[in-house]
């Protein structure tokens, strides 16, 4: 057993084999102390995500350290399934995969069934789990051409993998049937049907009938005020979905975590309660009643009622009156809290819009009718001298150690602290790809290929053509690019003010303890 640093918050534990890995999930879910945030199995790894104010690295390391990894006894019988998972084998790839494995149709489709699967980790998307099994020994080799939609509901294989997409995605694996079973449903007491350690059987059935999803929103409750231009994207943001990783659920929430915090403390708010996040700016809305409101984040004009008002201040929002967020001179997103905080439905336990996973309101609208909450806990400070300056154009942004820094050249670990990275257009709520000199792998690394491994907020990953990728707030929960290092929660909150053509500069960071 391997510990590998992921950052000022995460140990990243690799083992020799899957096998291995779905013993040590087990046992460090059964000893987890207090302080662990999530743990995500993958291929070979689990993630340990922790809160280091509560439990230090140093600990976390020493629990994980005496946690026997070895895989358990074989049980004197078999245990039941847990789940059972209706198929029909209609699968578009169904006979040409089965050629590739030189099976008949009916072979292969017998030997998927006998098999007793158990789900190894999640991924993906949401709900999407990896199910590996001991008496599955074939190799699938995954489609040349991935596919732009991968229909929901649809059975597939890769690797030695088998899964099931819970909602319609783009997918390269070989699609062999359907299964019409809830795999993803936010509203229910078990939101994903396959969790890690999850024991699968599946059933044959002559057909499936798969219902079209949900909207994973409901209507807000009457309105405060009404959104009339939202600009180029504006979403309801919180503090996200923390505890879900191992679901396939990414964290989510505001970007700007200082800014978010400041904007709710403003009008006197819990820390947590709903925000909008403007992106770029552009955002016009009128209310419906006197608010109180307060804008920070981004800098640009504000202006209440025709009048420019200052942001990181509490302000007065007439009833009948306009605000306006315009186009920010400096920084990328604005934080907008309204006193009682943004009413919505929650989708797993948060208001949080998820752009990748598309969990959680959709982005705002002309015509949106924004209701105001009961998150008020304390009076509308008078005076909040709040210290803030516009974001400036070169970001500094402190970057911890990676767990995979040795799959590069020294040069290249050198030349990620050297270069002045230029934020290129790829730039949102999943990522951020920056432009600068190729950073070149070792070696011994060029041609190797990365297992699927958990992923956080700020991992800065390295795909093939060396250019970084810095995770976002709704980044995959899982990747199979390796990190060379991980920005700290410092640096996110910088990052998140990153505007593409802007510089970045990153600086080395020790983690806590």
């Amino acid at each position: 057993m391997v510990i590998r640093p992921f950052g000022d918050s995460a140990l990243l534990v690799e083992v020799e084999s899957l096998a291995d890995i779905l013993s040590l999930y087990e046992r460090l879910a059964e000893t987890r102390p207090r302080g662990v945030r999530d743990l995500v199995p993958a291929a070979r790894t689990v993630l340990v995500h922790v809160d280091p104010s509560v439990l230090p690295l140093s600990s976390a390391r020493a629990w994980i350290g005496g946690t026997d990894a070895a895989p358990r006894p074989p049980a004197a019988s078999v245990p039941p399934a847990d789940v059972e998972l209706a198929v029909a084998y209609d699968g578009a790839d169904l006979a040409e995969t089965a050629s590739l494995l030189g099976l008949t149709v009916d072979d292969l489709v017998e030997r998927h069934l006998a098999a007793r699967w158990t789900v190894a980790f999640t991924g993906f998307a949401p709900g999407f789990g990896y199910l590996t099994s001991e008496d599955w020994d074939l190799d699938v080799p995954r489609r040349a051409t991935p596919r732009t939609r991968v229909p929901r509901g649809a059975v597939a294989l890769a690797g030695g993998f088998t899964g099931a997409y819970p909602r319609e995605t783009p997918g390269g694996w070989q699609l062999i049937g359907t299964t019409d079973a809830p795999l993803f449903d936010p509203d229910a007491e078990r939101p994903v049907l396959l969790r890690p350690g999850t024991r699968v059987r599946f059933r044959r059935v002559a057909a499936a009938s798969v219902a079209a999803a949900g909207v994973l929103t409901r209507p807000l409750a009457p309105r405060a005020f009404t959104v009339t231009d939202p600009g180029a994207l504006a979403t309801i943001q919180d503090a996200g979905r923390p505890g879900r990783l191992a679901e396939g659920i990414a964290l989510s929430g505001a970007a700007d975590r200082p800014a978010f915090a400041a904007a709710n403390r403003l009008v006197g708010n819990t820390p947590d309660a709903a925000a909008i996040e403007v992106t770029v700016g552009g955002f016009r809305a009128t209310a419906s009643g006197d608010l109180w409101i307060a804008v920070t984040g981004a800098w640009g004009p504000i202006r209440v009622a025709g009048r420019e008002v200052d942001p990181y201040r509490p302000q007065r929002w007439p009833a009948g009156t306009e605000l306006e967020i315009g186009a920010f001179r400096a920084g990328v997103r604005a934080l907008l809290a309204v006193r009682g905080g943004v009413a919505t439905h929650p989708v797993l336990g948060s208001a949080a819009t998820d752009t990748l996973a598309g969990i959680g309101p959709e982005s705002l609208r002309a015509g949106d009718e924004i209701a105001t909450s009961d998150a008020a806990r304390h009076p509308v400070p008078a005076v909040d001298l709040w210290p803030w300056t516009p974001p400036p154009d070169t970001i500094v942004v402190p970057v911890a150690a990676g767990p995979r820094a040795d799959w590069f050249t020294p040069a290249a670990r050198r030349s990620l602290l050297d270069t002045r990275w230029v934020v290129g257009a790829r730039a949102d709520r999943v990522g951020i790809r920056l432009d600068g000199p190729p950073l070149e792998r070792a070696s011994d690394a060029g041609s190797r290929e990365l297992a699927s491994e958990g992923m956080l907020p700020g991992a800065v990953q390295v795909p093939p053509d060396g250019l970084p990728v810095v995770l976002g707030p709704d980044g995959p929960v899982t990747g199979g690019y390796p990190v060379i290092g991980v920005v700290t929660a410092a640096g996110r909150a910088a990052l998140a003010q990153a505007r593409p053509g802007s510089h970045l500069l990153f600086r080395s960071a020790s983690p806590r303890g």
